[in-house]
C-alpha cells in the first residue's frame, strides 16, 4: 500500500559553519578512521562529532529553563507527532518584528481556529540568511514571538511552538516565551527549515530529537507530512 504522505525535510544540515547561539563554531566532525586505515577486505570510515546540544534545527525540552521539567529522553515518540499550523508573517517580519495576537486572529479568520495539541510554526523567512551566519545571528536581533501571542497560543492549547530563527525570544526582551511554553510542559523548536513547502493547515510534523538522557535540548530530524 503506498505511503499516504509526502515527506518534507524541515531540518538544516549540520556543518561547522552554521549559525549558532553564541556565534562561534558549535559543530565539528572529523575522521577517526578512514578506509585506507583498515586492514583486510572490510573497509569502514569512522567519524567523531563534537557539538552543542542546542545546535541547528533542535528541540528545547521543558527542563531547558524549568527546574524539574521534562527532559528530552522522557518524551514518548507518540507525543512528538503533531498537526502542523504555519503562520506566515514574512511580509512584515523585519529584524525587530514579533508575532502579535492580531497576527494569530487574522490567520484564524482565514484558516479557522488553531486546533488543540498542534505545533504552530512561525514563518518569518529569516531562513534566507542561514548561509550568512553573521546576518542570521545579527547580534541576537531577529524576528520573534511576543509574550501576548504566546499566551494566546497557549489558550488555544497548542503543544509546540516552532520558528525559523535562533529563538522565539530576542534576549533584549527576556525569555518570556520560553518560560511560558516550557513552563507549561510544551516544547520549542528552533532553526526550522523549509516552511515555504508546508501549507497553512492540514499537515503534520514529526519532531524526533537525539534521545540523550537528561538532555535539556537536542538536535532533531524534523519532518513534515503532507497528505497526498
Amino acid at each position: 500500500m503506498p505511503f499516504p504522505y509526502k515527506l518534507i525535510d524541515l531540518t538544516h544540515t549540520l556543518e561547522s559553519g552554521i549559525p549558532t547561539w553564541n556565534g562561534g563554531c558549535g559543530f565539528k566532525h572529523e575522521l577517526d578512521l578512514d578506509y585506507d586505515d583498515c586492514e583486510g577486505k572490510d573497509k569502514f570510515r569512522v567519524m567523531n562529532f563534537w557539538m552543542h546540544a542546542g545546535i541547528g534545527t533542535h528541540m528545547d525540552a521543558p527542563s531547558h529553563c524549568i527546574p524539574g521539567g521534562k527532559c528530552i529522553h522522557e518524551f514518548d515518540v507518540n507525543d512528538l507527532i503533531f498537526p502542523c499550523v504555519v503562520i506566515d508573517i514574512s511580509a512584515k517580519a523585519d529584524e525587530r518584528y514579533s508575532l502579535t495576537p492580531e497576527d494569530i486572529r487574522a490567520f484564524e479568520s482565514k484558516q479557522g481556529t488553531i486546533m488543540k495539541d498542534s505545533c504552530v510554526m512561525i514563518k518569518t523567512d529569516w531562513e534566507k540568511f542561514w548561509c550568512s551566519p553573521e546576518k542570521y545571528h545579527n547580534n541576537h536581533v531577529f524576528p520573534s514571538v511576543s509574550i501576548q501571542a504566546a499566551n494566546l497560543l497557549l489558550q488555544r492549547g497548542v503543544a509546540a511552538l516552532g520558528i525559523d530563527t535562533l529563538s522565539p525570544d530576542r534576549p533584549e526582551d527576556g525569555f518570556k516565551v520560553h518560560r511560558a511554553f516550557l513552563g507549561n510542559g510544551k516544547i520549542v523548536l528552533e532553526n526550522v527549515a523549509g516552511l515555504d513547502k508546508m501549507p497553512p493547515m492540514g499537515s503534520y510534523i514529526m519532531a524526533l530529537p537525539i534521545k540523550v538522557k537528561q538532555a535539556t535540548e537536542a538536535p532533531l530530524r524534523l519532518v513534515g507530512l503532507i497528505e497526498i
